[in-house]
């Protein structure tokens, strides 16, 4: 299983109403690593001839995160087969090292001509398994 991994710190933007990370936010950083990744391991013909649709998303949240915490995103993928891929984010405190939320995404790989489900070609599921 190869890991993806990105530091942010928490601005006061990043803050809901109780002084600790919005909800909505962790969304935000699931789904920019995952772009990140993405990017990061593919060519840019790959890029323009396939992109990738959230199918589910589901987040578990242990512990908040405050403003100036430096968090570590770490992103990899375990289930990559058919048309569909199922990735992990593990956003933890990097001080700390506390793992402060999971967040699990299916996602659907499209053929970017097309606008259809594409199968995942081994060349792609190996950049990332």
């Amino acid at each position: 299983m190869k890991t993806f991994t990105k530091i942010v710190t928490v601005n006061k933007e990043d803050l809901d109403d109780l002084n600790h990370v919005n909800n909505v936010r962790y969304i935000d950083w699931v789904n920019s690593i995952a772009k990140a990744h993405w990017i990061h391991k593919t060519s840019t013909k790959i890029q323009d001839n396939y992109f990738w649709i959230l199918i589910a998303h589901t987040i578990t949240y242990k512990k908040p995160a405050f403003i100036n915490d430096e968090l570590l995103l770490k992103t990899y993928i375990i289930n990559a087969e058919g048309v569909t891929s199922t990735r992990i984010v593990d956003i933890y405190n990097n001080t700390t090292q506390t793992l402060l939320a999971q967040s699990k995404t299916k996602w659907c790989f499209m053929n970017s001509q097309t606008k259809k489900p594409a199968r995942i070609p081994s060349e792609i599921s190996n950049l990332f398994s």
